[in-house]
Order: structure tokens, then C-alpha cells, then sequence
């Protein structure tokens, strides 16, 4: 398919254009002067909101984008020689390019997890064994747990499987990293304040998403110093973390145009109203998708993906027309991601496209 302005897309929730209120919010910003690089009280107060809106007890800054959230999140809680747990589909590891083990220079460990989510009793698997010395100098030091929330799979973890997993971490002196890109589909899905699986069930560090979800450009990292966190952590917020931020090229000196996004973004629950209707559009599209026998819906629908199995002739028929992606060239398992701006209409004239194709 040709790479020009598309009707419709579900390819990705990037494809979508900005929320209407992202626009003029910049719009209103775009007047007068501020002190640069967010060194002035505008961005400083939108920051503080969103703090208190994840319960407080965290320091939260402003970075470009995905891939530099997740590297500033990383950075800070490893050292060279220690290393990263992730399920093998993590975003940092299969679609960022290497960005985070540059970085950071340590050694990536990958879990097989079919459903996205690694598991309590595989984490275990990976840690030293109860008793035994985490100083095992031929081997790196596991120090980081990376999730993301929702998956890449579009699963969500539950609080207490979070719980788990960031108690596991903690006492090996360990880290929890979520990478929420998408953590407002998340909060829809869950029905909960993002701070219920977050900071209140031991995450340490948080990259908050938001162009996935409507805004031009920015998203945030949290690091969380609270009861429920490693010790290690205001430390690592109050004097490391904004270093990490310049050193990775992600401080815009213009900061006070992402502060505008995300006062407005966080508004009157604008992010969860967005993520809201995403959510729901994926679940009418795997409702509509039932009426297809051909089609198998192959992972649960918990956010705003779908991920379904198909014959090779629908989809490469599908694809003259519509833009989505193949997951698994093996077996035809697609994913069809919807938006804030995916409608009913645009599902109903793709199933119909659908069933015109299988007559």
C-alpha cells in the first residue's frame, strides 16, 4: 500500500492524527516568552499534577518520545555490567533498535511469554536462588525488570501480578520498570486510577505515554520513591535522573509545549475518555469479527488491540485496501489497533469489506 494520507488505519494508533483540545492547548501556549528547557513555574506546575494525580511520592519529567522514555526510565537504575529482564516481545527489545542496550551497555534477557505478561514463577527462574549470593561476578547481575502495561500482546496485567513481580525485584535489590506507552488504555481497561497499579503496588519507574493516545509530541517518566519503592530511588530521582534526560538528547528546550499537551491531556480526564473509546472500538471490532468463521481472534482483547488469525488470501486482499500489520507471517496473525479517532463506521466498512472478499 502506498504510503500517503489514509481515510482510515489500523496499523498502529500512531497513525492517528491529535485530539483536537492537544491542538489548541499548544495554540494558547504559543504567545509570549518562557525560560527554556521547562526552568519556569508553567511547567513545573504541570508536572506537579500529574505527581499528584500518580499519588505523589515520585518526581516526574518530560521527554521527547517512546523510545526515550523508556531508555531515561532504564538508565538511571543499572550499571554497566548488571542486566534487563523483558518478555521477548517488549517493545525495547524487538522494535527500538537497540536504543536501551546501547544506553545502557548491559546484557538484555529475554523471557518467552505467549500471552505477553512474564509470570511470578518466571521471574523467579531468572533470579539467584533463594539464600544464595546475588555476587556471582561471571554473570550480570539481573537488576531490572522491564513490563510493559498493557503488552505488546494487548494483555494487562492485573495489581497483584504487578505486586508480585515488583516484590520479587525488591528483594534482590532490584527495580521494576513499566513502559506504558499505552497507560491510559490500561486504566480503562482496569476501571482503576493509574496510580492503583503503579505506584501503589511497588513500580519504581514509569514512562507515561501519550502520543499513542492523541498528543503531537512528549510523554513523561515518573520515577516513584515511596513506601512501596526501592530505597534507592529518590536519590536516583532528585540527582541523576534529569542528567540521563540530556545525556540521551531527550530534554526539548522548548518544554513548556509538552506541559501544555498534558495540562490539557490530563483535564477534565481527557487521557482516560480517549483511551476509553479506543478500548471500546477494539472490543466492537472483536464482537464484529465473531461473525466471521474464518477468522480466529487469537489473543484476548483487553486494550485497544486485536490480534486475530486469518487465511493468507483475506489478508493479502484486505491489504490492498486497508493498512494494518502482520504480526506473524507464520500462521497470518494480524493486529488491528484502534484509536481515539477510529469510529464504528470505519469497523463496519472494514467487516463488510471482509465478507464481500470470502463470498
Amino acid at each position: 500500500m502506498e504510503h500517503i494520507l489514509m481515510k482510515h488505519s489500523f496499523g498502529s494508533d500512531n497513525h492517528s492524527g491529535v485530539h483536537p483540545r492537544i491542538l489548541e492547548a499548544i495554540g494558547r501556549e504559543n504567545r509570549g516568552f518562557r525560560v527554556a528547557y521547562g526552568d519556569e513555574d508553567y511547567t513545573q506546575k504541570v508536572l506537579s499534577s500529574l505527581e499528584n494525580m500518580l499519588g505523589g511520592n515520585c518526581k516526574a519529567i518530560f521527554v521527547f518520545n517512546g523510545t526515550g522514555a523508556n531508555i531515561v526510565s532504564i538508565a538511571p537504575f543499572v550499571k554497566h555490567y548488571e542486566s534487563v529482564i523483558c518478555p521477548s516481545s517488549a517493545h525495547i527489545i524487538v522494535d527500538e533498535c537497540g536504543g536501551p542496550a546501547r544506553y545502557t551497555g548491559c546484557e538484555f534477557f529475554t523471557v518467552d511469554c505467549p500471552d505477553g505478561k512474564i509470570t511470578a514463577e518466571q521471574l523467579r527462574a531468572q533470579m539467584p536462588y533463594e539464600g544464595s549470593s546475588d555476587k556471582d561476578w561471571h554473570h550480570a547481575p539481573k537488576r531490572i525488570l522491564s513490563i510493559s502495561q498493557p503488552t505488546e500482546l494487548g494483555t494487562i496485567y492485573t495489581p497483584d501480578e504487578i505486586k508480585e513481580l515488583a516484590s520479587i525485584m525488591h528483594s534482590h535489590s532490584g527495580f521494576l520498570h513499566m513502559d506504558g506507552s499505552r497507560i491510559s488504555n490500561a486504566a480503562a481497561s482496569l476501571g482503576m486510577d493509574i496510580k492503583e497499579f503503579t505506584n501503589y503496588c511497588g513500580v519504581d519507574v514509569l514512562s507515561f505515554g501519550g502520543t499513542k493516545n492523541g498528543l503531537l509530541v512528549g510523554e513523561a517518566v515518573v520515577v516513584f520513591y515511596g513506601p512501596n519503592q526501592n530505597p534507592r530511588n529518590k536519590e536516583i530521582a532528585m540527582n541523576e535522573l534529569e542528567y540521563y534526560r540530556k545525556q540521551t538528547t531527550q530534554l526539548y528546550s522548548k518544554n513548556r509545549f509538552i506541559a501544555a499537551q498534558f495540562e490539557e491531556y490530563l483535564k477534565d480526564n481527557l487521557y482516560l475518555e480517549m483511551a476509553s473509546h479506543s478500548n471500546a472500538m477494539a472490543q466492537y471490532l472483536s464482537k464484529r469479527l465473531e461473525e466471521i468463521p474464518q477468522i480466529r481472534i487469537s489473543k484476548k482483547t483487553e486494550s485497544n488491540a486485536v490480534f486475530a488469525i486469518l487465511p493468507k488470501a483475506l489478508c493479502d486482499k484486505l491489504l490492498e485496501k486497508f493498512y494494518f500489520y502482520i504480526w506473524d507471517e507464520s500462521t497470518y496473525e494480524v493486529r488491528w489497533m484502534c484509536s481515539f479517532a477510529t469510529r464504528k463506521e470505519d469497523i463496519d466498512e472494514f467487516i463488510s469489506a471482509i465478507k464481500t472478499y470470502l463470498q
